[in-house]
């Protein structure tokens, strides 16, 4: 295939037909991206006799899991800001430096991060809550998982800068080609080879290797602005600038790891494995319901950030009304599905009577503020795309570290594993409405007044 000419100007045209060009394939991709685990579980829970065990000893790694996600949003998304901000303004020799930086960076960090968590892997999983039942199944899943770390960081890490260009395509065809591979890998090694999670596991890891040599390819050989040896010598102010901005895609799964992990170990002792199991299917289920939700908004942060570089305010507004529209309505629905029929959801996982009964309240509870969950993400992703990180760190760590994880632990003593349900609920519609009226308030009224008028970074 031919490289790209060059790369998309978001200044012309329809905000949202640009949003869309973007956000259509990023959604596609990031619902791929969620089969990678999502799929892993439903085959791991029917694994005959012990598919409920191995399906928890794969939830009590999720923990983990979101905080090498959140290592590669770290400079993925932070650089990815940066990166669409400065195309904005037309310095596409920065641009190339906060691509090589970043891509250094994602390396260094994927190294160290493979060493900390294998070390430190077992005492982990007993602190996140699992049971002499599970705890195997669990470590056979995390030890070789964690071989393909490097693949998750440059994958996921450097998509962005191919979204960031324009080609949504090309960045959906990344993450499809992964999970392609991954879903006939998994009843390959699962039930065939008789691997059972391991499979699981080792199909997965060959997935994301597939889907960093794709990405680097691109990148290398055919994007307008590519990834240079020279390009990767990494610079103090650059890095800073790039964490600083990626530091709140990196606070959302930090602390999403940091609830999962109150919430397993606060299950398991009011209601057991099968309470850290519904948890397990609930996130599995968020995962995939909320990833329409992500993929509209980081479709929408280049955009964003593009315009708002050229000084082109009324755009940004435009941009911000629609993904917040369609943010609004996508989880109403979402909430009337989850509402109505919690059962067959659950059944997409494991059709056992005693998940199916102990699952259906907790999951209509869990999800009842699902709609300003997802305000949230609407919020955070236009403080980060126009580079105001503080504000995004702040509302990343609100929800869950200041209001979820203290409130799991306080309503769990009062309602035991409902507790755990209902602190979830409450810091969806506290801190949602927090984050995007502090948005509204703050971003998107002043810029009324700026609409078009030269911007500063």
């Amino acid at each position: 295939m031919a490289a790209p000419r060059r790369s998309a100007d978001f200044s012309q045209g329809s905000v949202r037909g640009a949003i869309l060009r973007l956000a259509l394939p990023m959604t596609a991709a990031q619902l791929i991206n969620i089969l990678y685990n999502v799929v892993d579980r439903m085959f791991i829970g029917r694994i005959p006799v012990t598919g409920r065990l191995e399906l928890t000893g794969m939830g009590l790694c999720l923990p983990i899991i979101s905080i090498i996600l959140g290592f590669s949003n770290l400079c993925g998304v932070g650089g990815g800001s940066l990166f669409s901000i400065f195309r904005g303004r037309g310095e596409e020799e920065e641009c190339r430096r906060i691509l090589g930086n970043s891509f250094t960076l994602l390396l260094l960090l994927g190294v160290g991060i493979t060493a900390a968590t294998a070390l430190w892997k077992e005492p982990l999983l007993w602190l996140f809550g699992a049971s002499p039942d599970t705890f195997g199944y669990a470590d056979d899943y995390l030890s070789i998982y964690l071989l393909g770390t490097l693949f998750v960081m440059i994958g996921l890490g450097m998509n962005p800068f191919i979204n960031g260009q324009g080609f949504g395509a090309m960045g959906m065809l990344t993450v499809a080609l992964g999970a392609a591979v991954n879903l006939v890998l998994d009843p390959i090694f699962i039930f065939w080879l008789d691997l059972g999670i391991r499979g699981a596991a080792w199909a997965t890891v060959i997935a994301q290797g597939c889907s960093a040599v794709w990405v680097l390819v691109f990148l290398i050989r055919r994007a307008p602005l590519a990834l240079t040896w020279r390009s990767m010598a990494l610079e103090g102010r650059r890095v800073g600038r790039i964490l600083s901005l990626g530091l709140a895609g990196f606070f959302v799964n930090l602390t999403n790891s940091l609830v999962q992990i109150v919430c397993n170990a606060t299950l398991q002792r009011t209601g057991g494995d099968l309470y850290v199991g519904v948890m397990t299917v609930i996130n599995s289920l968020r995962e995939v319901l909320m990833m329409p939700v992500q993929g509209l908004n980081n479709g929408a942060q280049p955009v964003l950030g593009y315009n708002f570089g050229a000084g082109l305010h009324s755009r940004v507004r435009q941009g911000i009304r629609f993904s917040a529209g369609v943010t609004v309505a996508y989880s109403a629905l979402v909430w009337a599905l989850v509402m109505t029929a919690p059962g067959l959801l659950i059944r997409i996982f494991n059709d056992e009577e005693a998940l199916l009964t102990a699952g259906e309240i907790p999951m209509r509870v869990y999800f009842c503020m699902f709609i300003f969950m997802s305000l949230q993400i609407a919020g955070q992703a236009v403080f980060t795309g126009l580079g105001r990180s503080r504000n995004a760190i702040f509302f990343s760590l609100l929800r869950k570290a200041v209001i979820n994880a203290p409130l799991t632990v306080i309503l769990a003593h009062f309602m035991g594993s409902m507790g755990v349900f209902t602190a979830e609920a409450v810091s969806q519609l506290a801190g949602g409405l927090a984050c995007f009226v502090t948005m509204y308030v703050t971003v998107y009224r002043p810029m009324a007044r700026l609409s078009d008028r030269v911007g500063t970074v």
